[in-house]
């Protein structure tokens, strides 16, 4: 029953599609049926080579009847019984009749352990066929729990009975009376906001745009042991607290006004863990606690890919906030251009090998600023309350042409490594057969992304139009990391540095 819990936990109602549910029940007990079949026989194989543990359901026996001798029959005289322990039993000598017995209860044992034995295969294969009926049954209920809730997230409807108390935190049963109770009380100031993940490199940017309109800027800081001091030194104020931790949040939250939720799972995190669980306690809270606004960071198209579990859940979040009835706004995002300089102009000015690929996939980058800057926008504006917005750059690049762009402004050749899409994929489906590397597989499950030729840029006209902005004031890829390198080859000039050498950082 562990490893049911264990393998069906993933089975979220809300981490699943609706294609994903009916699928459900008969992907998980396969692994249930397997998983009871093979303890079956493992435990038929202790119990028949356990000789010793299953002759003892036979009768008493003795450990030296073999070994036991009888003299030929003579009548109106006693046997002597030549044995070596045997004196140990019957004394000297005994009466034939006895030995005789002694002799038929060592056949009735010999045969005993040969049924004890089978029997010890029977119970084995009884036992394999109750433990592969009960976790099949146990899997099955749960999968059409799952089912069942399942259906309701994607339909739509609002959650009730037991089963939302089964999967509710007592956080989430107060959130429908909290607002009411708090009309009562002081009003928040509209201009103060908690940004979570504001260490990350969209998120610092929103902090100091911020604080810059006039904000009055807390941020939410896991415990470490480098602070984010230079979030202080602009001003905002730290707040200790942790996503994996939902007891940490509702203090965090105490007279603010407007969420910005721009975290996600660090390289050694859970996705599932900080992502969806972390992310649903934030919600709650917000909503128990009366939050006005909430703007929630997702990323383009994660309607349109179910298995890839950060998209998955990325989209189970959107339509959580939707079903809360929150006053959010969805901002989803193609890519950003600050990771270009770490994967790319970087490595290339070390003389060191990139990775590549030879897919089609398009990336709309946008700089942080810019993102930073339509956010603000999103907040001065009612109009974007419960709208769902795409925040693109101007163009789409693929890979190829990033690194071919690289190479001209920055005047350099780059060692180009391209990775084969089929080895990635491979890699994820070997990786999702274990628990202890599930993570590595949610991680690899953009390589599919990339087989699919996938186009990350949505139109932006209509987002400008709503949030008021200028499509020119947008800065483009060629632009950004033009000022990189000019701002990178000036430095190495001053030092009398070359390129290639190693550790260049900006």
């Amino acid at each position: 029953f562990f490893f049911v819990d264990k393998m069906s936990g993933p089975m979220n109602y809300n981490s699943m599609r609706l294609s994903e549910v009916q699928t459900a029940p008969s992907s998980s007990m396969k692994w249930f049926v397997l998983l009871a079949t093979t303890a079956g026989v493992c435990i038929g194989v202790l119990l028949s080579t356990s000789g010793q543990s299953v002759s003892l359901w036979a009768p008493t026996a003795t450990a030296t009847s073999s070994a036991v001798k009888v003299a030929p029959v003579q009548p109106r005289t006693t046997q002597t019984v030549v044995s070596s322990s045997s004196n140990l039993r019957y004394g000297a000598s005994e009466d034939y009749s006895t030995v005789q017995s002694e002799s038929v209860a060592h056949g009735l044992n010999a045969r005993y352990n040969s049924v004890g034995e089978h029997v010890g295969w029977y119970a084995a294969l009884l036992m394999a066929f109750v433990g592969t009926t009960l976790l099949t049954l146990r899997a099955w209920r749960r999968a059409e729990k799952h089912q069942r809730l399942a259906m309701a997230a994607v339909s739509g409807t609002k959650y009730s009975g037991p089963e939302f108390v089964t999967y509710r935190s007592p956080v989430r049963l107060q959130a429908a009376a909290a607002p009411n109770a708090m009309t009562t009380g002081t009003p928040v100031p509209t201009k103060t906001m908690l940004v979570v993940g504001a260490t990350g490199t969209l998120g610092r940017q929103i902090v100091r745009q911020a604080l810059d309109s006039g904000y009055d800027v807390r941020c939410l800081v896991r415990p470490r042991q480098n602070p984010a001091d230079f979030l202080r030194d602009w001003g905002a104020k730290t707040v200790s607290g942790n996503l994996a931790q939902p007891k940490s949040l509702p203090a965090a939250l105490v007279g603010v006004h407007t969420v910005v939720d721009v975290s996600t799972a660090r390289p050694e995190e859970s996705i599932r863990e900080v992502d969806w669980e972390g992310k649903k306690a934030l919600i709650q809270c917000s909503k128990a606690m009366g939050i006005q606004r909430y703007i929630f960071f997702s990323i383009v198209g994660c309607d349109k890919s179910p298995e890839v579990p950060l998209m998955n859940i990325k989209y189970c979040t959107e339509q959580y906030l939707q079903q809360l009835e929150m006053p959010y706004t969805v901002l989803r995002t193609c890519g950003f251009m600050q990771a270009l300089i770490q994967q790319y102009a970087v490595p290339m000015l070390e003389g060191e090998e990139v990775y590549g690929t030879q897919d089609n996939t398009r990336i709309a980058y946008l700089n942080t600023e810019d993102a930073a800057r339509m956010t603000l926008a999103c907040l001065s504006n009612d109009n974007t309350i419960g709208k769902t917005l795409t925040l693109a750059g101007p163009k789409a690049y693929t890979v190829n042409e990033v690194i071919k762009l690289c190479e001209t402004l920055g005047g350099m050749n780059a060692k180009v490594n391209n990775v084969p899409l089929g080895l990635l994929g491979g890699l994820r489906r070997v990786t999702a057969l274990f628990q202890w590397s599930k993570e590595v597989s949610d991680r690899l499950a953009f390589s599919e992304l990339l087989s699919n030729n996938t186009e990350f840029n949505a139109p932006m006209e209509d987002v400008y139009e709503i949030l008021g902005l200028d499509a020119s004031e947008t800065q483009t890829l060629e632009s950004y990391l033009n000022e990189y390198y000019k701002k990178m080859l000036g430095r190495l000039k001053e030092v009398k540095a070359r390129s290639g050498q190693r550790g260049i950082y900006l």
